[in-house]
């Protein structure tokens, strides 16, 4: 066995914790069983690891099986990652029917005739998800199995869930592997970006409670309290505003938690209004603006603004809309024509 390979399988283990090395070994199931029952998982997480290195010497172990043990680890901690959503489509409503060696084979010869140098891996999970995992070389240099990306592909959907490597220039071949592969016609970025792969997917596939309603909050006058009012006027004044915010914010978040979401951003363009007499500007142009939000729990955040008193209730839905404007944002782009960034089939 290759000592690059025994030195990779090495670390994987290192990462694991250590009352779960036995069970994804077994999920691996690169060992055999009388193999693990060899393996003393109490010792020390080192000497574990060099256990379980000499039993895959003895297998003749590569990089390939290397790097599925890899996948397992990542499929089960998939927050150690960061993750964006990507949405592809098709020129017309055409299905069909999905192939997964057809897949493979084309997303293979397509990054492979772009770039040698590159190791690809997959694994197929019951939720009609498609794990891959591609470590990027360069024609001079073999590939780097210490920074790899990782896909996950619902092939039941136009959703693909990538979280890349260091080396950003990739990007364009994999996304072109990927549109190839899949018979779409185009790829983009959703905007979406997030630690937590589960709770994106809840987002895109539209798997939580969020309400997506526009509400008008009650003139200031109603809000006033009299100047004759007693001190139970205004506890009672008080709670009143305090229940209404609680209710606008279940209605507009829903009763469950909130996905994960860490990053969006969106556009924004308006016409910039001014007294014509001070001629502000010497063309009326649009204002446009990158809006970006980041947070360790984005929606959780805007959800705990109303009630903690920094914001009124309802919020802007420019704040409460964010996963549902990242859906629309393409299918407004697409009436303009106007797609940068954007990854096409030839």
């Amino acid at each position: 066995m290759d000592e690059t390979v025994a030195e990779y399988i090495r670390r994987t283990v290192l990462k694991i914790p250590r009352d779960e090395i036995k069970s994804m070994l077994q999920k691996w199931g690169f060992l055999s069983e009388k193999q693990l029952q060899t393996i003393n998982f109490h010792q020390i997480k080192e000497n574990v690891s060099q256990d379980v290195v000499q039993l895959c010497e003895a297998n003749s172990a590569d990089i390939k099986q290397a790097a599925v043990l890899d996948i397992i680890y990542n499929h089960i901690y998939p927050n150690k990652r960061v993750w964006s959503v990507y949405q592809m489509n098709k020129t017309g409503e055409e299905t069909e029917i999905f192939d997964l060696t057809d897949f493979k084979k084309k997303f293979k010869r397509q990054l492979q005739s772009a770039l040698k140098n590159v190791t690809i891996s997959f694994r197929e999970y019951e939720d009609n998800a498609i794990w891959i995992r591609i470590a990027w070389g360069t024609p001079y240099k073999k590939p780097n199995q210490y920074k790899t990306s990782y896909v996950v592909y619902h092939s039941q959907t136009p959703y693909v869930f990538i979280s890349a490597s260091v080396l950003k220039s990739n990007l364009p071949l994999l996304c072109q592997a990927l549109v190839l592969a899949s018979n779409y016609h185009d790829i983009r970025e959703m905007e979406l970006r997030s630690h937590s792969l589960n709770s994106l997917k809840d987002i895109v596939f539209k798997r939580y409670s969020q309400n997506f309603q526009t509400y008008h909050p009650r003139p200031l006058q109603e809000r006033n309290v009299a100047p004759e009012s007693t001190d139970v006027r205004i506890i009672q004044e008080n709670r009143n505003e305090k229940e209404r915010i609680q209710r606008v914010n279940r209605e507009v978040f829903g009763d469950g938690p909130q996905p994960k979401l860490e990053f969006a951003q969106y556009k924004l363009e308006t016409m910039f209004k001014s007294d014509p007499k001070m001629d502000v500007l010497d063309k009326k142009e649009p204002f446009r603006c990158l809006v970006k939000f980041y947070s360790p729990h984005l929606l959780e955040s805007l959800k705990a603004l109303a009630p903690a008193g920094i914001a009124d209730a309802p919020l802007s839905p420019l704040l409460t809309c964010i996963p549902q404007k990242a859906r629309n944002y393409f299918k407004i782009r697409e009436k303009k024509g106007l797609f940068p960034g954007s990854f096409v089939s030839p």
